[in-house]
């Protein structure tokens, strides 16, 4: 049996609903906050549970007899981030998971810029310690991410944002077909993999260009000094831990950290991945 967690998740229920294009519903299992949340996923056949990364029984109990578990990544930082993965994963070896899968980012690092892809790091690290088979699923940056930073300049055509640089932004859709294949074909990767990203990296430069094309509306790139963005976001009622972190994304940015462009992501699901042009389009069509 294969087990996701975070199954009600942007990433997470895609997954699931590629698996069931490729295997049963009832080699499917998910692991849940809320079961009811899940309840079409148990309607169509699929094992639904409970699970706490706060509780380390629950999950024990939603990954027995997984040969295969997805562990999708905490939407969390830091040492709590940290702390739910490694609950997780010892939960896991209780379990007696024959392999787990993580949701890792490119440029997990131990000296990264972005908090989040230092907590991957470490939680590769309690990954490789377990002696289990494992595999990091290192994701290009979320194209939702750039998506979200652009909705503020739909209005006005004005991207404001700090200096940045290439980032290989990449699909939840393609992603969660790839993290299926891989899934589905066990032992292809093991431990990290190489990036999975979209089909080019592109700076918010080159992100407005493409806005101005795909809307036929004028959209100008305007670079705001790091101190200024961060105030501004914390006028418009951003905590100031949730402002530094958007911060450090553009710091890792500029440093390089998420300007791989790698073919895997292609190979795995068959095609090239979605363009950010194609992603802005549906997004912004919805």
């Amino acid at each position: 049996m294969i087990i996701v967690t975070g199954a009600t998740g942007k990433l997470g229920r895609r997954t699931v609903e590629r698996l069931l294009d490729r295997i049963p519903a009832d080699r499917v299992g998910v692991s849940v906050r809320d079961p009811r949340k899940a309840q079409d996923l148990a309607d169509r056949g699929v094992r639904v549970r409970q699970g706490s990364f706060d509780d380390p029984d629950s999950l024990v109990h939603a990954f027995e007899g997984a040969e295969q578990l997805l562990l999708v990544s905490l939407d969390r930082t830091g040492g709590e981030c940290v702390t739910g993965h490694r609950t997780a994963v010892d939960a896991a070896v209780k379990a007696g998971v024959g392999r787990i899968l993580y949701t890792s980012q490119m440029g997990a690092a131990h000296d990264s810029r972005f908090q989040p892809c230092r907590d991957h790091a470490e939680t590769e690290d309690m990954l490789r310690a377990t002696g289990l088979p494992w595999t990091a699923l290192r994701n290009g940056f979320y194209a939702a991410s750039a998506l979200q930073f652009l909705e503020s300049a739909r209005p006005t055509g004005e991207i404001t944002l700090p200096a940045d640089g290439p980032v290989a932004w990449t699909g939840h859709d393609d992603l969660a077909e790839a993290t299926a294949a891989i899934l589905t074909d066990e032992g292809r990767f093991e431990g990290p993999t190489p990036p999975l990203t979209g089909p080019e990296a592109l700076d918010f430069d080159t992100v407005a260009e493409i806005a101005t094309r795909a809307t036929g509306r004028a959209f100008t790139r305007t670079v705001v000094p790091d101190d200024a963005f961060r105030e501004q976001a914390v006028a418009h009622g951003a905590p100031a831990p949730i402002a530094d972190l958007l911060l450090s994304i553009f710091a890792a940015a500029r440093n390089g950290e998420f300007s791989a462009v790698d073919p895997t992501l292609a190979e795995l699901i068959g095609r090239k991945p979605a363009g950010f042009e194609s992603l802005l389009e549906r997004a912004w069509d919805a």
